[in-house]
């Protein structure tokens, strides 16, 4: 599950508890990822405070299936198959389509955009590509092409904070070796007008 020790969700206590059934699925299930901050509750607090607020805030304006897949590809860029398979099934369930998702993540894992996303998406796409490979490239110029493809400011900073949360969760998978045995793949907080509601459904 990690390479570290963790505190099930039994033996949890005080915060940790209190973290626990914020954050718990069906069936009291809690994600590995989560788990693995479990000997320093303050950091699971956070890691969900700023992924509820990144990828499932009311105010977000880019289409919430969009922003998930960002973070497969990302996760696909990072070889994180612990948030790949997460997010895969979270964009998913949010399409509706099977036959959508399964192109958009050839197109993700194979590179080649076309078909499966817009000109105005790709360049998203290639933005994160540069955020999370190569971030010391980065330069104003990148900023425009996103700006030409159509896209506002305040979207570009909702791009930028996903992609930049994705390779945070992918190096606390990877750095700590947190698996899914065990997690409901896919689930999430729904509840996007209310930021402290984490249940995951």
């Amino acid at each position: 599950m990690t390479w570290i020790q963790i505190i099930d969700f039994e033996k949890a206590e005080g915060k940790l508890k209190r973290l626990y059934d914020r954050v718990k699925g069906p069936g009291d299930n809690v994600d590995n990822i989560m788990l693995a901050h479990s000997l320093r509750p303050h950091s699971m607090e956070g890691h969900m405070t700023l992924y509820k607020n990144v990828l499932h805030h009311a105010d977000n304006t880019v289409n919430k299936w969009f922003l998930e897949s960002l973070g497969v590809y990302v996760s696909l860029l990072n070889r994180c198959a612990y948030c790949v398979d997460h997010h895969f099934e979270g964009m998913s369930r949010l399409l509706d389509d099977i036959q959508r998702s399964s192109a958009i993540l050839e197109a993700l894992e194979s590179e080649r955009f076309e078909g499966a996303f817009s000109d105005k998406e790709a360049v998203a796409l290639r933005y994160a590509r540069l955020l999370t490979l190569k971030p010391y490239l980065m330069q104003p110029i990148d900023m425009e092409v996103l700006r030409e493809q159509g896209w506002g400011d305040g979207e570009l900073l909702e791009i930028n904070q996903v992609v930049a949360y994705f390779n945070y969760a992918n190096r606390t998978v990877l750095g700590l070796g947190v698996t899914t045995d065990g997690d409901h793949i896919g689930l999430s907080p729904g509840d996007a007008a209310d930021p402290d509601n984490w249940q995951h459904q």
